[in-house]
């Protein structure tokens, strides 16, 4: 008989029991999902994951296969996605896992204190996502900078050709500074929390990445923030700034200190 263990995707706070009919299905061969009662209204969504997949031992000789990783990560996430409209919702990290649903369990008792400050935190609140990247080129044409190619028979004018260019991608750098600036303050006063994110993607065609931004923002308020975000990248747009918006998503980036 293949032994089990205890494979959690997240914390719920609601005030009646989650159904679980149209929850996703989850990591490849794993039990169904199910919910282990913690207390005060609180559910962790759990499944049995069988330990020759999901033990120590067979996810860290697949860590490397950064595909595998990311089709689980995928499926981790579209159950936490399933809770976004609880009233709270803890995402845990993928392969997140303990011997049995008391151990589970158990591990939320001891951090009840931090766990609770996390709840009142992202309560009845959602995540929403702003990128922006510029396309320097639209950017400079757009703002007047730039420059045409000088002969490069004369030494003279081609020299003040380079040094245009350099002045001109250090005005534009300037500029986009107080773009993104003036875009995420405004953008937060219709956030609870606001946050940069660590640039870890490489934004397509190699265009410079100026913000990685994550707001928490209420549910009710939520649509509102959408059209806000939306009507910032509009407006940019013609610029040469890119502006991506992505959500509502689980409180991914607020629930660490």
């Amino acid at each position: 008989m293949i032994e089990n263990a205890t494979y959690v995707y997240c914390l719920v706070a609601a005030d009646r029991r989650p159904v679980l009919r149209r929850v996703p299905r989850g990591l490849p061969n794993t039990g169904a999902i199910r919910l282990v009662d913690v207390d005060r209204g609180l559910w962790l969504v759990v499944a049995d994951a069988p330990l020759d997949r999901y033990g120590a031992d067979a996810i860290n000789g697949k860590l490397s296969d950064l595909d595998w990783v990311s089709r689980l990560a995928v499926d981790h996430e579209a159950v936490i996605e399933a809770f976004i409209n609880a009233k709270a919702v803890l995402p845990m990290k993928l392969f997140t896992l303990f011997s049995t649903d008391q151990r589970a369990k158990d591990h939320i008792v001891r951090e009840r204190r931090r766990i609770d400050a996390v709840l009142k935190r992202v309560a009845k609140r959602v995540e929403w996502g702003v990128r922006v990247v510029l396309d320097k080129g639209m950017a400079l044409a757009k703002g007047g900078t730039a420059t045409k190619p000088a002969s490069a028979s004369t030494g003279i004018s081609y020299l003040a050709h380079k040094k245009g260019q350099r002045d001109a991608a250090s005005e534009l750098a300037k500029r986009a500074r107080t773009v993104v600036a003036e875009l995420y303050d405004d953008l937060a006063k219709s956030a609870a929390l606001a946050r940069h994110r660590p640039a870890s993607e490489v934004p397509v065609q190699g265009a410079p990445l100026l913000l990685d931004a994550a707001f928490l923002v209420p549910q009710s308020k939520s649509s509102r923030f959408r059209i806000l975000a939306d009507r910032h990248a509009r407006a940019l747009s013609s610029s040469g700034y890119r502006v991506t918006v992505s959500g509502p998503w689980p409180p991914y980036s607020f629930i660490q200190e």
